[in-house]
């Protein structure tokens, strides 16, 4: 995905942030003073909220920090880490600790769900039109062309613990974007940087991405609302949650329909055929508290499906500590969440069904 800047709706870019800053005691001493910021990067609408004596501080840090990432991660801005790696030809580039901590994300999540999360299909993302907007539906052969440049197996990352610093090297035929991860590794990065200005009780919302720092100001849970797909200003259900992330992927949130054909493409392409994922899903939300995994694991569980994607949470989602959760919508109204919600989602659309996973 690209971060090339482009308009999105507030009501979309917003919904999920303005749901979880619902009921917020009203502003009456110093810890529950609020400040907000609202931004533009990575190619989506972002708002920053932080309360108590240091939430100022902790605003300009967490901007900062985006703002930082962006400039890094922009796949056409020459002096991007970004581009560096695409146009290295095969060398090694020296890349920063957060370009290595989402590759390690990514890797781990593209080992354990057989490739369903790829950083380097940027180049069919590219051929559909989902970078420039001149969108557009390719020929079978020109698709097959694009795979043979899909090559996330052979993205080496290496560490050098004595020095501190990280490389990176991929083969000269691949391109890389960071879009389906940028954003979380974002997230977690604005909330470290608010904590370290002394924020107790703040949230970010970046396009899709909710991550919190901790409890409301009145020491209650936050209420994030899930999107409904067919209704981007309301919600099909509200979950209540404390310190993690929330980050949603669906077929709803970048589309175009062909003219011709009046068939609709969605944005999330399925790394081994180079289309757009076709299952029963229309979007995947995953509860984490490590914002990068929970981006990478929202477009892989989206691209698995509904069936696959409950096999890998029952493997890998019930780690302690270091496990996740998620709420599943598919195409015929259903919503399937995991064991671990069962008290913390409340649904609030009748117009679906609800089910636990276990």
């Amino acid at each position: 995905m690209s971060f090339r800047k482009r308009k999105k709706t507030a009501a979309r870019a917003l919904c999920a942030l303005l749901c979880a800053l619902m009921m917020l005691p009203l502003a009456a001493c110093g810890e529950t003073k609020e400040s907000s910021k609202a931004l533009f990067a990575m190619d989506t609408t972002m708002t920053l909220v932080a309360y108590g004596k240091n939430r100022e501080k902790g605003i300009s840090a967490a901007e900062s920090v985006i703002l930082s990432m962006d400039a890094m991660l922009d796949p056409d801005k020459a002096s991007s880490t970004v581009w560096a790696i695409n146009h290295a030809n095969g060398e090694n580039v020296v890349v920063p600790g957060q370009v290595a901590d989402m590759l390690t994300a990514a890797k781990q999540v593209y080992k354990q769900s057989n490739g369903a999360l790829d950083l380097t299909v940027y180049p069919l993302l590219k051929l559909w039109g989902f970078i420039d907007q001149k969108y557009y539906v390719p020929y079978d052969y020109e698709i097959l062309d694009q795979l043979s440049r899909v090559c996330f197996d052979k993205v080496v990352l290496t560490s050098f613990p004595s020095s501190g610093t990280y490389t990176v090297s991929m083969p000269s035929y691949g391109e890389m974007s960071f879009g389906a991860v940028a954003k979380g590794c974002a997230a977690d990065k604005a909330i470290a940087a608010m904590r370290s200005a002394g924020v107790t009780s703040g949230i970010v919302s970046l396009g899709g991405n909710v991550q919190t720092l901790g409890l409301k100001p009145d020491g209650t849970q936050w209420k994030v609302g899930i999107t409904d797909p067919y209704n981007t200003s309301s919600f099909v259900g509200v979950l209540s949650v404390g310190e993690t992330a929330v980050v949603t992927s669906g077929s709803y949130q970048r589309n175009f329909t062909d003219v011709t054909t009046g068939n609709t493409y969605h944005h999330i392409l399925k790394p081994s055929t180079g289309y757009p994922v076709t299952n029963n899903l229309i979007s995947a939300t995953i509860i984490c508290k490590d914002g990068t995994m929970a981006d990478c694991l929202s477009t892989a569980m989206f691209v698995l499906g509904e069936v696959e994607s409950l096999k890998y949470w029952r493997s890998y989602g019930k780690t302690d500590g270091g496990g996740f959760d998620m709420v599943l919508i598919t195409k015929d109204n259903r919503i399937i969440c995991t064991k671990g919600l069962i008290e913390d989602f409340t649904l609030v659309n009748e117009g679906y069904t609800l089910s636990y996973s276990e």
